[in-house]
């Protein structure tokens, strides 16, 4: 039996929903087509899918190039060798201010794919690049919404980073559209609340819960971007917090 949809295969199908909808859309990637789950967008889109080996600069300065030429690079890295074309991505696409979109698969603890493989510093090596947006999704299906929403993202470049693996089904269906710069709600606590980005959104939503049982209203905000930080939802849940 099939196994749970992985944020991999998730991406991959997303890619494909876009590149329908939008000629634009064109996808590279380094030798990774099966990690960054773009095998089914190469048979389907062969003339839009690059594969340039094992040369991430290259990678990054050819998806600022096709930037640059009106296309929707959908530029699909695993985290850790993202960090190889760091200055390609400095001075090639974010100080030109180009939207490239770059999908950061294994971010995170990767378990058997070796420490080589860990995604741990991305948020710290986008986050001081100017004009960057980072994202994160809180599960599978967000990575869906976050994928359209860059797709038709052009003020700058971004980024969205996901583990490896499949998403968490603990959380609410209720969802709001993505936004620009604007967390989710997911609920509302008198006593506290605990902000959670990416994968631990639904480890803050699990301790909530338990604190509930124990008479502790606790809320959970899902950031959905970690830059820009959606500071008023920040404040407005410490202002809560401290009543």
């Amino acid at each position: 039996a099939a196994g749970p949809v992985t944020y991999t295969q998730t991406f991959g199908a997303a890619a494909i929903a876009c590149a329908e909808a939008d000629e634009k859309v064109v996808t590279i990637t380094a030798a990774m087509p099966d990690g960054t789950g773009l095998v089914e967008f190469s048979k389907r889109f062969p003339e839009r899918y690059f594969d340039v080996g094992i040369a991430e600069q290259h990678a990054v300065t050819l998806a600022a190039g096709m930037a640059a030429g009106g296309l929707r690079p959908f530029c699909a890295i695993y985290s850790t060798f993202l960090q190889r074309g760091f200055d390609q991505v400095l001075h090639d696409v974010a100080l030109q201010n180009l939207p490239v979109r770059f999908f950061m698969d294994r971010a995170g603890l990767v378990g058997d794919d070796g420490p080589t493989h860990h995604g741990a510093f991305d948020i710290a090596y986008l986050s001081c690049i100017p004009n960057m947006v980072l994202l994160a999704p809180r599960d599978t299906t967000e990575l869906v919404e976050m994928t359209h929403w860059m797709a038709a993202f052009d003020a700058s470049p971004s980024a969205v980073r996901y583990p490896r693996g499949s998403g968490d089904d603990r959380l609410p269906e209720g969802r709001t559209p993505i936004a620009f710069g604007t967390s989710e709600w997911l609920l509302k606590g008198s006593h506290a609340t605990i902000i959670g980005v990416g994968s631990m959104v639904s480890v803050a939503w699990e301790a909530a819960t338990t604190l509930a049982a124990e008479g502790i209203d606790v809320g959970v905000l899902n950031a959905r971007f970690i830059k820009p930080l959606d500071a008023a939802a920040i404040l407005a849940a410490a202002d809560c917090s401290a009543t």
